[in-house]
């Protein structure tokens, strides 16, 4: 009787019930390309991970400036004839990135290769462009799914796209064609949903095309001027904090160590994807209300509860026995894989906590806030890895892993302020999640005894 009670409020409640159709095509997603990943591991080298990691690292700055963040401004409006306006800005900037970045590969690609160290990437320079399209155009038909609440939409993309993915990357690499496989997979992966959000599109908001005219972009581009200001450098600093210390490391580094770093960071994306990814939608579609309500501080200390209570613990599990468990699952060349994914686990729970509510800054309005935050963040990370590989190359994914940690807990404190939310809130909310952290971390002692002893 009580679990029917529960059950029954629990589907009564709007926000759980679109983060649970999130989190459950993310979850077939997610589970997908971590059941692959030992069968990639032994059909390509370290090697080929490190030309993966840097093909995936430009692929991730570029493409999140496709859209000049317009995308993320689709969702506040309230009418749709205005919200089909900022969707083509989105979808025309993304073209015309992509565009831009083919020339520049066509016309200088041995100047390209120069610049990221990376041989072994040139044959594959025309995969670039199109993946930023494909990427881009993805991201903008999905905020506008979004705004339209069809989240169960967004999550059989995210299905298609993962099982594209892994089956080109397996079935690719089982033919012998290495890196090319892996290559095309990830950029299948990033975007080839287009084609599912853009049929729903036009079965079901075709109507609205006729509020779309050059008037109507250009009134839009002067309302939201500040997304392509203040949003863009954001994003693109945000993505670069992460992604180009991989470039220097892949460049810089003895031996395949950004493809160690690559295997680990896509390992334990699973968890953080599986429900961050899912709250950071839903949050943005029900953030601009609780803005309005004056309740936006209380609803972010929820969403962070939860969050806490949700995958900390799975997170600090992963940490914990993933030196022991890593050689076993991908094989013994892997080992130092899972070394970095025990020094990395810090990093990855506070930016469990932190991205899902970071559009906080987006919704608010205080975008420049935003581009400090994220610049501050390119420069403690980027300047960590400089630092670290001309004092001390040994450790310089360590102290790598270290910055992003520091960056995150500064970012989680900037999100709090801007919410509204006291800290003494925020306390509490992570109080409460302590005895579900301590099951998982027990847990995961007594796996890595257990697995260290067989």
């Amino acid at each position: 009787m009580l679990v029917r009670i529960w059950l029954r409020r629990l589907l009564s409640n709007k926000f759980l019930r679109h983060v649970g159709v999130l989190a459950g095509g993310t979850a077939v997603a997610q589970a997908l390309t971590v059941i692959v990943l030992p069968i990639l591991t032994r059909l390509y080298t370290p090697q080929h991970f490190s030309i993966l990691a840097v093909y995936a690292s430009l692929l991730s700055i570029l493409s999140v400036a496709a859209c000049l963040r317009f995308e993320i401004a689709i969702a506040i409006p309230e009418s749709d004839s205005d919200a089909i306006n900022l969707l083509a800005l989105a979808l025309s900037s993304s073209l015309a990135l992509a565009m831009l970045v083919g020339c520049i590969s066509i016309a200088f690609p041995a100047r390209v290769i120069e610049l990221v160290h990376q041989p072994g990437l040139r044959p594959y320079l025309w995969m670039l462009p199109l993946g930023i399209w494909l990427s881009g155009s993805y991201a903008a038909l999905q905020y506008w799914s979004t705004r339209k609440h069809k989240f169960t939409v967004i999550a059989k993309t995210r299905m298609t796209q993962a099982i594209g993915g892994a089956g080109v990357q397996v079935g690719f690499g089982w033919l012998g064609m290495a890196p090319f496989g892996l290559l095309l997979g990830q950029m299948i992966n990033s975007g080839a949903g287009i084609a599912g959000l853009g049929r729903d599109f036009f079965r079901e908001d075709r109507n609205k095309l006729p509020s779309l005219s050059f008037n109507g972009m250009r009134k839009m581009f002067h309302a939201y001027d500040r997304f392509p200001k203040y949003s863009t450098f954001e994003g693109l600093a945000n993505t670069a904090g992460i992604q180009l210390p991989v470039i220097i490391i892949a460049a810089l580094a003895v031996g395949p160590e950004a493809g160690y770093l690559m295997l680990a960071t896509r390992a334990m994306a699973a968890p953080m994807t599986l429900i961050g990814s899912s709250v950071a939608q839903v949050y943005l579609s029900r953030a601009p209300e609780e803005l309005r309500r004056d309740s936006l501080g209380e609803f972010t200390a929820k969403v962070i509860g939860g969050l806490a209570k949700s995958g900390v613990g799975p997170l600090i599990f992963a940490g914990i026995i993933s030196p022991v468990a890593f050689p076993i699952i991908f094989g013994e060349e892997w080992r130092r894989a899972g070394d970095i994914v025990g020094w990395m686990t810090p990093w990855f729970v506070a930016q469990f906590l932190a991205s899902p509510v970071s559009m906080t800054l987006h919704v608010t309005g205080h975008q420049r806030r935003a581009l400090v935050l994220q610049l501050f963040g390119v420069i403690v990370r980027v300047g960590a890895v400089l630092l670290a590989a001309k004092f001390a190359a040994d450790d310089v994914v360590e102290i790598y892993a270290v910055s992003g940690f520091l960056f995150y807990l500064v970012y989680v404190y900037v999100v709090v302020i801007v919410s509204g939310m006291r800290l003494q809130r925020l306390i509490a909310v992570l109080r409460e999640a302590l005895p579900w952290v301590a099951i998982w971390t027990t847990t995961a002692l007594a796996c890595r005894a257990a697995i260290a002893f067989l």
